[in-house]
C-alpha cells in the first residue's frame, strides 16, 4: 500500500535499502540529528515537548508503517483537526477501518473497527481522518464527560460543526455504547466557552450548584457605552466570573504590546465593571477544584446580594 509520509520522515526499512547502516543512524540520534518517534521511524532534528505536536509526528510515522488502508480516528484526528484536547491519553495512534476487520491494540496502535459513511471521511494534509462530527461523538462516547465538553464546546466555539447537525447525529446513535454519554456532554456544550480553562470551569460550577446564569456577559456603562465581556455572570447578584489562565493576556495582546500592558488594562477593565457595582471573582488552574472554587464563588454571590439589599 503506498502510505502518505512528509518527506523528512526517515523510516529504517528505507534508510537501509538505500545503504546506510544502523551505526549510522544511532550516531544521527546521538548527535540531535535525527528524534526517533518509534522503532524504525525519525524525524530531524530534536522533539518537540508539546504534547500535540509529538502526537502529530507519532501519528506520521504510524501511517507510514501501515500495511492495510486506516482512517485516523478519535483523539489522534482531534490533534489532527487542530483541536485542544485535556485529560485525553496520547500515546497511542488511533485508526479506524470498516469492517470486515479486527479491532487491535499494540504499543502504538489502536484500531477500532465501525463503519464510516463517506462524509465521515475527510483529508487532512492529504491524510483520511474523520470529520470534525465524527470525531467528536466517537470521542464523546469514549472520553468522560468533561474531556468531552472540552472538545465539542472548542469545536462549536470555532463553527467547525453545527450544533443542529450535531444534535441530529447524537440522535442517531441510538443504543450503541456510550450514546447516553455522548448525549449528555453534547446537551451541555455551548459555543461561548472560548478556551478549554472556561470550559472547565463551567463544568465544575455546574457539578457544584453555582453555574454561572450565562456567559460572556456584556457589561455597559450607566451611559451605555460598552465596557468589556466577562467570562461568567450572575446577574441574580450582580457578580461576574473570570478563568485566568495565562494564555488568555496572549490572547489579549495588540501587536507590539507587552504583556505587563495587557494585565494592567485587564485591571483597569476590572476597575470599570466595578465601579458599575458588579463585583468580580477570579480563579486560576490551580484553583479549579470543588473545594477552593466553590467557597470563593459563594461568598462572593452573597456579598452581591448584600451589596443588592
Amino acid at each position: 500500500m503506498e502510505t502518505w509520509r512528509p518527506p523528512d520522515l526517515v523510516l529504517r526499512r528505507a534508510a537501509l535499502a538505500e545503504g546506510w547502516s544502523d551505526d549510522e543512524l544511532q550516531r544521527q540520534i546521538a548527535r540531535g540529528e535525527l528524534t526517533r518517534i518509534r522503532p524504525g521511524a525519525y524525524l530531524p532534528g530534536t522533539p518537540d515537548s508539546h504534547p500535540t505536536v509529538r502526537h502529530h509526528e507519532l501519528v506520521t510515522a504510524t501511517l507510514a508503517a501501515l500495511r492495510r488502508p486506516a482512517v485516523v480516528s478519535h483523539q489522534s484526528a482531534a490533534v489532527l483537526h487542530g483541536l485542544p484536547l485535556w485529560g485525553v491519553p496520547l500515546d497511542r495512534v488511533h485508526v479506524t477501518r470498516r469492517p470486515p476487520a479486527s479491532s487491535a491494540v499494540g504499543r502504538y496502535l489502536c484500531c477500532h473497527v465501525a463503519g464510516l459513511a463517506d462524509d465521515d471521511v475527510v483529508l487532512v494534509d492529504g491524510v483520511a481522518v474523520t470529520s470534525p462530527a465524527r470525531t467528536l461523538l466517537d470521542l464523546a462516547r469514549a472520553v468522560p464527560f468533561e474531556p468531552a465538553v472540552v472538545l465539542l464546546d472548542a469545536a462549536l466555539y470555532r463553527r467547525m460543526v453545527d450544533r443542529l447537525a450535531l444534535d441530529e447525529r447524537v440522535a442517531r446513535l441510538g443504543r450503541v455504547p456510550g450514546a447516553r454519554s455522548a448525549a449528555r456532554a453534547v446537551r451541555f456544550a455551548d459555543s461561548r466557552s472560548e478556551s478549554v480553562g472556561e470550559s472547565r470551569s463551567r463544568v465544575l460550577l455546574a457539578r457544584i450548584g453555582l453555574a454561572p446564569t450565562t456567559l460572556q456577559l456584556e457589561v455597559h456603562r450607566h451611559d451605555g457605552a460598552f465596557l468589556g465581556r466577562a467570562d461568567f455572570g450572575w446577574e441574580d447578584a450582580r457578580l461576574l466570573g473570570e478563568f485566568d489562565g495565562r494564555i488568555k493576556y496572549g490572547r489579549l495582546l495588540r501587536p507590539g504590546q507587552d504583556p505587563g500592558d495587557a494585565v494592567f488594562e485587564e485591571k483597569r477593565r476590572e476597575d470599570a465593571f466595578r465601579d458599575e457595582d458588579w463585583g468580580v471573582v477570579r480563579w486560576t488552574w490551580g484553583e479549579l477544584t470543588p473545594a477552593v472554587l466553590g467557597p470563593r464563588v459563594l461568598r462572593a454571590r452573597e456579598r452581591g446580594r448584600r451589596r443588592l439589599g
